[in-house]
């Protein structure tokens, strides 16, 4: 019931805002017009659920069931270490869900004795649509933290190339995310059209939030949402909105909701946000 209800808001303001979807979707197909998205950011916690099962099906269940055309993943494990049995998570999910996929490694070792393959853990792009460009800049990390990054997929959305990032900040560091957050907002500069997505270990009124805050769009803030006050973690109780999505002027959130289809299936639950894209 839910699921409906959200679908029928977003359909509603979907059509206010672009006026009729037929006239949109005609215009989309013929390479202008506004696009019309569903985004989500989702920390997996290496796909270890809440129940200590480890199943990358049931992330891709997740993601499957809520529609998303282009994911935000942290926590990602390619060949990390037994914990995800030496998986590629990111290629895992890509095959399970037929999308594009893009991995930035954020921890990257040599690999172990016996083995080609290095140990990487980092973050991960998905997405409906074709993948031209990408890369995986490096944030500020002080002595003694764990490295982040600011991964950067280009989209091509029905012939509209849209800029899609995705991050994961310093869990354990506030000195940390204040320097990384405004490395976010220089590196994402002018780009346009623009969405970031992340776990950013801070609420929307935390120091390190505020370039963010003032650069963008918080489309959970700035768009209706039926339910709940858009706390993600812990996924059993939530009680912190540190999972965000943000979008550059050139793109408006039309609904934004976090997505309650398995909460067992990583320790935060994953928000998504409806987005116009404008031509």
């Amino acid at each position: 019931m839910l699921r409906r209800t959200l679908a029928a808001l977003a359909v509603v303001t979907a059509l206010t805002t672009v006026t009729t979807s037929g006239i949109a979707e005609a215009s989309a197909a013929e390479g202008r017009g506004p696009r019309v998205l569903d985004v989500m950011t989702f920390n997996i916690h290496h796909a270890q659920g809440t129940d200590g099962v480890l199943d990358v099906r049931r992330i891709a269940d997740v993601v499957r069931e809520s529609g998303a055309d282009v994911v935000g993943l942290q926590e990602v494990d390619n060949h990390y270490s037994g914990r995800s049995d030496w998986a590629d998570q990111a290629a895992d999910l890509a095959a399970l869900l037929g999308y594009h996929v893009v991995f930035g490694a954020n921890i990257d070792n040599a690999p172990p004795a016996g083995s080609d393959h290095r140990i990487q853990y980092g973050t991960a792009i998905l997405s409906r649509y074709a993948i031209t460009e990408s890369d995986n800049t490096w944030l500020y990390k002080s002595p003694g933290q764990e490295q982040r990054g600011l991964l950067h997929a280009a989209l091509d959305v029905r012939g509209r190339t849209v800029h899609f990032y995705c991050t994961h900040l310093a869990a354990s560091s506030q000195t940390d995310r204040l320097q990384q957050t405004p490395q976010i907002v220089d590196r994402i500069g002018a780009t346009q059209p623009a969405i970031l997505v992340g776990d950013f270990n801070a609420v929307p009124t935390a120091p390190e939030s505020q370039p963010l805050q003032s650069a963008y769009t918080d489309a959970w803030a700035t768009s209706p949402h039926p339910r709940g006050d858009g706390a993600t973690y812990p996924a059993e109780a939530p009680a912190e909105r540190i999972d965000d999505i943000y979008t550059t002027k050139k793109v408006k959130p039309l609904l934004t909701h976090v997505v309650h289809v398995d909460e067992t299936a990583s320790d935060h639950l994953p928000l998504v946000s409806k987005v116009v894209v404008a031509p």
